[in-house]
């Protein structure tokens, strides 16, 4: 059934596309500075906060660490092309050596600085989890590595693989995709059962070879994995799946940033019509406050919402017992989103949002097995992408 219309099933893709390359030819490029900074450069920066700590302590002074806030709105700002950055004269947390409240801090952030200071000398790579395992009763915690490390990102203006610091990916990538990683394995995502975990180092991954017509991020790893039961990328072939399991971890986003700045080619989200379905769309899109200081190598301003829009659960009569009713806290998060800076750009995500706040319900992707158990792989996707059912 594919085969015969496989031509009418990407025409609105194929004129997506052209559209979006437009304006990325019109749209300055977004100079990416990563690759410039040296790592000597990168060992003065680290030298130079260690300079400032003997300073303090020559002078009779305690020393204080002074850490960009990375969890307040009133540091970032809205750019279209960019999604959320952090603003130049953002305020600071200060972490005090004499205070009993942060020396701790201040001790731990100390230790990060010298693991990494030995691992970009040296040219060897760690994990966040090794740096944790290699003092844990210092760390306490895994999440105390990494915040620190994103932390001493932030203040560097190094993005965290030029610290040589790695992280373990959780995404799974699926589809029309063959690259090499940085040792020269060749990686091959065709095989349509089974998903290839997210590269632990996306700015080593080179000599992309693709010819997927779209992107999708799946935000939920039990859909990604109904998708390739169905065998979704052989009957939509060319295409790339890709999900970060819920809340992506930056493997994923940056992995996403890395198709799309190959590719050029639509990048779709397939997310539950709820409030925290959303906000991990925007999270692709737009980034987030906490990384906004790296929104430049994350974001992909150009993600399509293709569902499960809240006007599907309407037009498509999903059964009203597979309806959750909104929570509190769902309508707590919903005002928070519309109040966002980037959702005034997109009128049609607000008047979705609008209508989810109106009928008060809320439903997963796994609702649409309520109307046939293989509604959205043969029905659902497949229509939604010939006839561009996107916003």
């Amino acid at each position: 059934m594919m085969g015969s219309c496989e031509a009418g099933l990407f025409t609105e893709i194929d004129k997506l596309r052209a559209e979006l390359v437009n304006n990325v030819e019109v749209m300055p490029g977004c100079q990416r500075d990563e690759e410039e900074i040296t790592y000597r450069e990168i060992l003065s920066r680290i030298e130079n906060v260690i300079l400032g700590i003997v300073t303090s302590l020559s002078k009779d002074e305690n020393p204080v660490l002074a850490l960009p806030n990375r969890s307040s709105w009133a540091n970032v700002s809205f750019d279209s092309a960019i999604g959320l950055q952090m603003n130049s004269g953002s305020s600071v947390t200060s972490i005090r050596s004499d205070s009993p409240s942060s020396v701790r801090k201040f001790g731990q952030i100390l230790k990060i600085f010298l693991v990494i200071y030995k691992l970009v000398q040296s040219n060897s790579y760690a994990t966040k989890r090794d740096i944790y395992y290699n003092n844990t009763q210092l760390f306490g915690s895994q999440k105390t590595v990494d915040n620190i490390v994103d932390d001493i990102s932030c203040m560097l203006k190094v993005p965290r693989r030029s610290l040589h610091v790695m992280a373990t990916s959780k995404g799974l990538i699926s589809g029309d995709l063959c690259y090499l990683e940085e040792d020269g394995t060749r990686i091959d995502c065709r095989s349509g059962s089974a998903a290839v975990a997210v590269s632990s180092n996306i700015g080593g991954i080179r000599n992309i070879v693709s010819s997927a017509k779209f992107v999708m991020i799946v935000e939920k790893d039990a859909t990604f994995q109904r998708l390739l039961d169905d065998d979704f990328c052989a009957k939509l072939s060319p295409c790339i799946i890709i999900t970060g399991k819920g809340v992506p971890d930056v493997n994923s986003r940056l992995m996403v940033r890395k198709l799309w700045d190959t590719l050029h080619i639509p990048i779709f989200a397939l997310v539950d019509a709820d409030p925290h379905g959303i906000e991990i769309m925007c999270i692709y899109k737009y980034g987030s406050v906490a990384m906004s200081f790296e929104a430049h190598n994350l974001t992909v301003p150009s993600v399509m919402w293709l569902g499960l829009l809240p006007s599907d659960l309407q037009r498509l009569r999903v059964p009203e017992d597979a309806l959750i009713p909104l929570t509190k806290r769902d309508e707590n998060k919903l005002s928070s989103l519309l109040k966002r800076p980037y959702l005034t750009s997109q009128p049609d995500w607000q008047k979705e949002m609008e209508l989810m706040r109106q009928t008060q319900v809320k439903a997963e992707i796994q609702s649409l097995a309520a109307i046939a158990p293989d509604f959205l792989t043969n029905i659902y996707l497949p229509n939604k992408l010939r006839y561009g059912g996107w916003v």
